[in-house]
């Protein structure tokens, strides 16, 4: 399960793939953090120390829907980097339902943000081409892109563009 960049006319869209919504929540952070920094910086993650703690994450325009949820997972991975020096690293995620509506409960590993070097900023997570759904076994998604694999279910996919 991964994520892959696939191209738009001025941005930058990525499909992600995983076994069940927490998953597709954790590939959609290692997606975005692997498109946002340096070749250099991604072989040398491994060499900085890593932080632990909880993030718990809803959607404040619907916190019932999984959609807003996953959306708000994104923009809270680019909010954590540039304002709260955190470089998500990974994550074991799970979803509670409690009175207010969805949260991601997050395990997050993190880095020091200033010791990534960036290629590219994202502006903004947006809904234009916003796709996500849960796949049934023996179900097929196909790409519409060449360096995009189909996927075949069971499992979760999702497709986001990103203003850059």
């Amino acid at each position: 399960m991964s994520a892959w960049l696939w191209p738009t006319t001025a941005d930058i869209g990525m499909r992600v793939f995983a076994k069940d919504f927490p998953s597709l929540l954790t590939e959609a952070g290692h997606g975005v953090q692997m498109y946002l920094m340096s070749e250099e910086s991604a072989r040398g993650l491994n060499e900085h120390v890593r932080r632990t703690g909880e993030w718990r994450i809803r959607s404040e325009h619907n916190p019932t829907d999984e959609h807003f949820l996953y959306l708000a997972w994104l923009d809270e991975i680019l909010y954590r980097a540039e304002i709260k020096n955190q470089w998500y690293v990974d994550a074991m995620v799970k979803i509670e339902n409690d009175e207010h509506g969805l949260v991601a409960v997050a395990q997050a590993t993190w880095v020091d943000a200033d010791l990534i070097e960036r290629e590219i900023e994202i502006k903004a997570v947006t809904t234009h081409q916003f796709e996500m759904a849960e796949v049934r076994e023996g179900e097929v998604i196909p790409s519409r892109w060449d360096d995009v694999p189909d996927f075949e279910g069971p499992g979760w996919y999702a497709d986001v563009v990103f203003d850059i």
